[in-house]
């Protein structure tokens, strides 16, 4: 596969996913919340689960532990992202949950004492400049909804650590991936049952959301995107990723006629100016021409010397 098609599906995974703030909004007007996460990642499971079957069949212990241990950390993502549709905008959601590229070196830094980049730090800095003008309606105001979208963003930070470091011990990453969706519906059907009454979708509305979130925001990039980002670098990746919020923004636009104010659009684009920063892999000029010089330093200059003859 090109690099430039491999980058298009990127392109279109973020896109679907962008989607999906929309679609759990619609799918909150007829279902409840954790109902909402069990029909979305179950029938993604069984949809994968169907197209796999053979692969899935050699599962083992060690990749079940692991599935649970990620299902979970991916359900709880998502219970902070229903619940704060209720009280935020889909745009405000969007961008805040895209805080997860701020998050994930932020607690490399306080958990593994890894050193933040220049520009990692830029981003932090940016990500909550751009969060005030966000979210901040009065002088210390701010929705609970916002407030659980951030909480969201960090769950999701600890659930790429964990699905990394996973990835690096299961024998089949694919099988941990199917597998995570199964146990992110068994938690949303635990908790629905617990806390609410499950039940399938009342309207054709429910309906398209709840399909369109397991069949193309869960089982469709699930599965392509560990594909394509086999033919494209990770930076690429991450910046297309960066789009996801550009995207939730427009389809709420379009179908749900949400407009931000201008301290909103503000805040949205620098919070989307973080993002972008801190995925930035930049070097100062100084230090590759060091390394340049450093490189020609040690270089091998063959002598006009006969070689040594035994």
């Amino acid at each position: 596969m090109k690099q430039s098609r491999a980058d298009l599906l990127i392109l279109l995974v973020t896109l679907c996913w962008g989607s999906s703030y929309l679609f759990m909004k619609m799918g909150l007007g007829s279902l409840s919340e954790y109902n909402l996460i069990a029909l979305r990642f179950g029938l993604a499971f069984i949809l994968t689960g169907i197209l796999f079957f053979n692969h899935l069949r050699r599962i083992d212990w060690t990749t079940l532990g692991y599935s649970a241990l990620i299902g979970l950390a991916l359900f709880a993502v998502f219970v902070f992202i229903m619940f704060g549709l209720k009280t935020t905008t889909t745009s405000n959601a969007g961008f805040l949950v895209s805080l997860t590229v701020i998050f994930v070196p932020l607690i490399h830094f306080i958990v593994f004492k890894k050193k933040l980049r220049m520009t990692q730090t830029l981003g932090v800095l940016l990500a909550i400049v751009g969060i005030g003008l966000l979210t901040l309606s009065g002088p210390l105001g701010i929705h609970s909804g916002d407030l659980l979208c951030i909480l969201a963003s960090i769950c999701y930070a600890v659930y790429i650590l964990l699905t990394s470091a996973a990835a690096k011990i299961v024998r089949s990453t694919l099988n941990l991936g199917i597998c995570q969706l199964g146990f992110a519906g068994l938690y949303g059907l635990i908790f629905s049952f617990i806390f609410e009454s499950p039940h399938l979708p009342y309207d054709f509305k429910g309906w398209v959301a709840v399909l369109a979130l397991s069949i193309v925001c869960s089982a469709f990039g699930f599965i392509i995107q560990p594909v394509a980002q086999k033919y494209t670098t990770p930076t690429r990746t991450g910046l297309i990723f960066c789009m996801e919020p550009v995207f939730a923004a427009l389809f709420a636009f379009l179908f749900e006629h949400e407009v931000l104010s201008i301290q909103g659009y503000i805040g949205a684009g620098v919070v989307l100016l973080g993002v972008v920063v801190s995925e930035w892999t930049w070097r100062p000029r100084w230090k590759i021409t060091r390394k340049h010089k450093n490189d020609l330093h040690h270089v091998d200059i063959p002598t006009k010397e006969p070689a040594h003859i035994p």
